[in-house]
């Protein structure tokens, strides 16, 4: 078997890392077997590299090698894509064709981004990899294939299982090897290497002198976090070639070429715009059975300390608090009587009747409650009492309930409740 160097330099792999090395090893070790592999690592890294190396040395080097992107394909034709059709299988389907599957028997076909595969495709693939067996779409006949599998995926196969994305069966299935390739963060002392192969690649593409870096623009290179990896590299290093006319590059000219790194960071919401600008219906129902809650629990509270401390000849501190919280009076009720007027925020409303004078609050005759309404109709009083208690003022109502002044518009519009404003 050829030297790792050999193979870095018969595939264009550039770099000494020893997480790259020790990938290589392993897809070296296992070329010679049947087992399927699957390459994990971020986007950019290389993974298509891997199953290159593992057919070219293997004994199926003579047969097919088929790379498939499983991403790039629509969910209603992959299948027919991997395992054939039969003719008027489905619309379009004017000839029987063979699958990928089919086609690579013998050789090897390359799964990338598997971690896309919809769940339907996911069992026939599990078939294949249990029993070298497949079905053509429209057709019922059994069919048998020997093909070796190498799966790749930049998705976190863990949670993907977890959220029931992908088959925990097909997962072990695939990964009876795992080769994980590091990201180009990780190979700090690869970078300037790679950046120096793809310069030189670039310059004799567009017959140009190559781009040379000074000290300081290595390092800027070498301390940048690469979000896309190789293929953000290459692009970087495309981009000077062509655009920079010196060929000798310093660190203020290639920093205008890397994004900024704040801006690589998720972006922070501010909390006070966000909780201050409600914009849906159902937020503006939360609120309100949230504050009817609050209500209804404070209103029990009195009651049930009401009848307990049945005839005292007054209220204490924290009863005429309630009251005034409840019933939204500037003054304590007498004794002998309770404010009815509306709660605020609250469409519903409650009575309590007179209580006998001479039994001074040793108990209440009737609680008489209104019929229940619906929720367009606990929406409807609400942006009504808003609209009223603001004198028609529309910036202050939405205010109020904590809404945009856009969506009031709308609410008055759709509840045709422009002449309150004016009442």
């Amino acid at each position: 078997m050829d030297s790792l160097q050999s193979v870095k330099q018969r595939f264009g792999i550039i770099g000494n890392n020893l997480g790259l090395n020790r990938a290589l090893e392993k897809s070296l070790r296992v070329s010679n077997t049947d087992i399927s592999v699957l390459v994990i690592g971020e986007s950019g890294v290389g993974k298509e590299s891997i199953p290159k190396i593992i057919h070219q040395y293997s004994h199926r080097k003579h047969n097919k090698y088929i790379a498939v992107n499983c991403g790039a394909i629509p969910e209603g034709t992959i299948d027919s894509e991997l395992f054939g059709h039969e003719k008027g299988a489905f619309t379009g389907a004017t000839q029987t064709r063979a699958g990928y599957f089919e086609v690579a028997d013998g050789g090897t076909i390359f799964l990338d981004e598997v971690g896309e595969l919809p769940l339907q495709t996911q069992v026939r693939l599990l078939r294949v990899l249990e029993s070298g067996e497949f079905i053509k779409v429209g057709s019922s006949k059994v069919q048998k294939t020997n093909v070796r599998i190498v799966a790749a995926t930049n998705v976190n196969m863990m949670d993907a299982i977890a959220k029931g994305k992908f088959r925990e069966d097909l997962y072990y299935r695939l990964s009876t090897v795992e080769i994980a390739l590091p990201p180009l963060r990780e190979r700090k002392e690869d970078i300037v290497l790679l950046f120096r192969k793809f310069a030189a690649d670039f310059a004799q593409k567009y017959h140009m002198p190559a781009i040379q870096l000074d000290e300081h623009a290595q390092a800027l290179l070498t301390d940048y976090r690469w979000s896309g990896n190789i293929r953000q590299l290459r692009n970087v290093a495309e981009q000077v070639s062509v655009l920079e006319q010196e060929r000798q590059i310093n660190a203020a000219r290639i920093r205008h070429y890397l994004p900024d790194r704040e801006s690589q960071l998720p972006a922070l919401v501010n909390k006070k715009e966000r909780e201050s600008d409600f914009s849906s219906e159902r937020e503006i129902l939360y609120k309100v059975l949230f504050d009817m809650k609050s209500d209804l629990n404070d209103l029990k509270k009195l009651t049930l300390d009401l009848l307990k401390n049945g005839g005292g000849s007054e209220l204490n501190e924290s009863n005429q608090n309630l009251i005034k919280k409840i019933y939204g009076k500037d003054d304590s009720p007498s004794p002998d009587t309770v404010s009815h007027d509306p709660v605020p925020y609250t469409p519903e409303t409650h009575e309590i009747s007179k209580v006998d004078t001479a039994d001074k609050y040793s108990y209440a005759e009737t609680i008489e409650e209104e019929e229940p309404l619906s929720l367009h109709e606990k929406e409807l009083e609400m942006i009504k009492q808003a609209l009223i208690r603001s004198k028609g003022k529309r910036k202050l109502a939405a205010k109020e309930l904590g809404i945009s002044e856009r969506t009031l518009y709308r609410k008055i519009k759709q509840f045709d409740l422009n002449d309150v404003e004016s009442e």
